[in-house]
């Protein structure tokens, strides 16, 4: 047989005693080193630390909001999540979503936001696909809708990825905010975020 870590919580505390030594945390909030930890475990890449955003309040914020629907951008997501006490919502494939965009020449991941209305006031957003769910958030929020408690941001790709969570950034509409600057991101990162709020690193 091959000589290798078997044990499940062996292998966890070995990668975060790794990452812990391999990145400098010390410019993210103290309250965010687990949701960065387990970030950085999710996609193995230590540099990422140094686009990481996250507001000095997302944490407190997002963490009360774990107690409403949490909606998300993709049933991939949706499973990445551990805790499966906490009550998941995404909108992706519902038939409504389909029908908004085609009649708003939009993708059916900017359209399925506007599914999220009933929930959104006070819930986490938790976006780890699509750039276009994020810009249309924005847009829904900039046209006077419900307010989030928090968002937590890691669309993913090279078509307009980097320019939403730029937008995010440099405007976050007094909402707490998660994110990573540029091309990278997705689902596994996004689920991470989640799964640091709601579990720590146990």
């Amino acid at each position: 047989m091959m000589d290798y870590l078997r044990d499940p919580s062996a292998i966890y505390e070995k990668s975060f005693a790794i990452i812990r030594g391999e990145t400098d945390l010390s410019g993210l909030p103290s309250s965010a080193e687990a949701i960065a930890i387990r970030m950085i475990h999710a996609c193995g890449m230590t540099d990422i630390v140094g686009d990481l955003r996250i507001s000095e309040d997302f944490v407190a914020a997002a963490t009360k909001a774990l107690s409403k629907p949490i909606l998300t951008d993709a049933e991939m997501l949706r499973h990445g999540i551990i805790d499966k006490t906490l009550q998941v919502i995404c909108t992706l494939n519902d038939p409504r979503a389909r029908e908004i965009g085609i009649a708003t020449q939009t993708t059916r991941s900017a359209a399925s936001v506007e599914l999220w209305a009933p929930h959104l006031e006070g819930a986490l957003m938790v976006i780890g696909n699509a750039p276009t769910a994020l810009f249309a958030l924005l847009e829904m929020i900039d046209a006077g809708g419900p307010r989030p408690a928090a968002i937590a941001a890691f669309p993913v790709g090279f078509v307009g990825a980097a320019e939403s969570k730029d937008e995010l950034v440099k405007n976050p509409r007094r909402l707490p905010y998660a994110t990573i600057l540029g091309r990278r991101g997705g689902t596994a990162m996004a689920a991470a975020c989640v799964n640091g709020l709601s579990k720590g690193l146990t």
